[in-house]
């Protein structure tokens, strides 16, 4: 027991001792630490001002440079360069959508009586019935009807009866009476050959027969037998479907495009190969906020009644833009903010060229700003074209620093002269022999130098190519001459670069374009 409690004191002295020590170092580190700050100066500020590497990265990169380059015939054959023109043409372009077929309203009739009563028999009895204009509907009996037929016999009794008086007003007052009443059966709605059967027979008719005043489809029925009607209530509609509407969906982003009278066909698939035309109607002021489309309605002609309502079809705008300069879609690149063109002129000669463009039409685009009629633009390859541009700007925007800057003075004094020759001529996919013919100002060979040749080759993502560099050092020769052999991994245009020094001094440096031959 004691050997234990012996133990756990041992144990606890440790322990103590242990975090004593670590206190006494925490706080020496703290105070080194704040006498570093203190000695420390002020942040300036254009330093405080300064944005954070996070702050940088979301900074927009800027645009590259580009500039013109000149390619071979056989290096534009090998990237695959194609032209086109810029060109001056009607264009016509097509918008396609989806839509619904639906009835004409304009041409949607209703059939209602303007007295009350009660059907008596249906004849027009089932919905989507055919009707042509004047086929029996059903019958009905009106009290009102009655009377007003009634009233109408008396007044013409009335008016033969004092046909011959000489009473002066009674003459005049029948025959008032006699056409009130037949007024008034024109207002109700009763057809004329109802008014003439009762002027000649003189017989009341407890059924009325009610026609269908216009030719069409029954699109709508509520006349059953035993019906109770007032004249509020709408018993058929009738949709003559001759001519169609249809409701197109179109996104927010064509409307500007289209307007009304615009041309449109229609295809549907229960009819292949079948095309019809029609026109833009109206369209809606308002844009639906889930699917961000607004409806145009469209008329179309129905011949044979194929289009239905409610039947779902693919619809084409025909959009007129007018005359326009145009050129495949193919030959832009988007850049950034930037819509490039590489103009082709003579000699491979391509040059980029800023353009403002227009909307699209089919497989072209309208140029607003930056071409004229007949410029030939490249239409493929601009990605390879995109990358040698950038290059030849990068190597074009070095300059040398100012005189008296240590060795770097030596570079902006004037430099002897490099002239290379490979062997063979031009250099090829594989092994070359590199020779550099060395001069100074005057002329004279110089001798003793370090010589490198080096070459690079961007990267092409488009062709899934990585970047390429050679370095290649040469031997001297004698008189200013200087020799060796190298690899290069790839036919296509390389950037050399020339670097010779002596004493540690740069005496020569050049760059410069080689096309080499073998393919990429």
């Amino acid at each position: 027991m004691r050997n234990y409690r012996n133990a756990f004191v041992f144990a606890l002295v440790g322990n103590l001792t242990l975090l004593a020590v670590l206190g006494g170092l925490w706080w020496r580190g703290k105070h080194h630490r704040q006498t570093e700050a203190a000695m420390q100066p002020a942040p300036t500020e254009s330093a405080q001002s300064s944005p954070t590497r996070s702050e940088s990265a979301g900074m927009a990169p800027h645009e590259a440079a580009l500039v013109p380059v000149q390619l071979s015939p056989e290096r534009l054959q090998s990237i695959g360069v194609r032209t086109g023109h810029a060109e001056s043409r009607i264009v016509e372009d097509e918008i396609r959508v989806t839509g619904n077929v639906a009835i004409d309203e304009t041409r949607l009739s209703t059939v209602q009586v303007r007295y009350s009563g009660y059907i008596q028999k249906v004849f027009a009895d089932a919905t989507y019935q055919y009707l042509r204009k004047g086929q029996p509907l059903f019958t009905i009996y009106s009290p009102e009807l009655v009377a007003t037929e009634r009233e109408y016999l008396v007044a013409k009794q009335n008016q033969q009866r004092v046909a011959q008086s000489t009473i002066l007003g009674v003459t005049e007052g029948a025959a008032s009476l006699l056409v009130a009443a037949t007024e008034r059966l024109k207002q109700w709605g009763v057809p004329q050959r109802e008014i003439s059967r009762l002027e000649s027979t003189g017989a009341i008719q407890q059924e009325l027969q009610v026609d269908s005043p216009v030719s069409g489809y029954i699109t709508e029925r509520n006349a059953l037998p035993n019906l109770t009607v007032q004249p509020e209530t709408r018993l058929y509609s009738v949709a003559d479907l001759s001519m169609v509407w249809v409701l197109a969906e179109v996104f927010q982003n064509d409307l500007g495009r289209i307007k009304i009278g615009d041309r449109a066909s229609l295809t549907v698939d229960s009819y292949p190969g079948r095309v019809f035309e029609g026109r833009v109607n109206f369209i809606y002021p308002q844009v639906d906020m889930m699917t961000r489309t607004a409806r145009a309605r469209l008329t179309f002609s129905n011949p044979g009644l194929k289009l239905t309502p409610g039947m779902f079809v693919n619809v084409a705008l025909k959009v007129a833009m007018g005359k326009q300069l145009v050129i495949p879609a193919t030959g832009v690149l988007q850049s950034g903010t930037r819509q490039i063109v590489f103009v082709s002129r003579k000699d491979g000669y391509i040059e980029p060229r800023e353009v403002q463009l227009g909307s699209r039409a089919g497989e072209d685009f309208i140029v607003l700003k930056g071409l004229k009629a007949g410029e030939e633009i490249v239409t493929s390859a601009n990605f390879l074209i995109d990358s040698e541009s950038q290059l030849q700007a990068a190597l074009g925007t070095f300059i040398p620093p100012p005189p008296g800057a240590g060795a770097a003075g030596a570079m902006n004094a004037p430099l002897a002269k490099a002239e290379l020759a490979t062997e063979p001529d031009p250099p090829r996919k594989g092994s070359n022999t590199l020779r550099v013919k060395l001069a100074d100002a005057s002329g004279a060979p110089i001798s003793g130098a370090e010589v490198s040749v080096t070459f690079s080759m961007p990267a092409m993502p488009a062709m899934g190519m990585a970047a390429m560099r050679t370095q290649i050092s040469l031997g001297e020769k004698g008189n200013g001459l200087y020799e060796g052999a190298g690899k290069l991994d790839s036919g296509g245009t390389w950037q050399v670069t020339i670097l010779a020094k002596k004493n540690g001094q740069v005496v020569a440096s050049k760059q410069l374009s080689v096309n080499a031959t073998g393919g990429m």
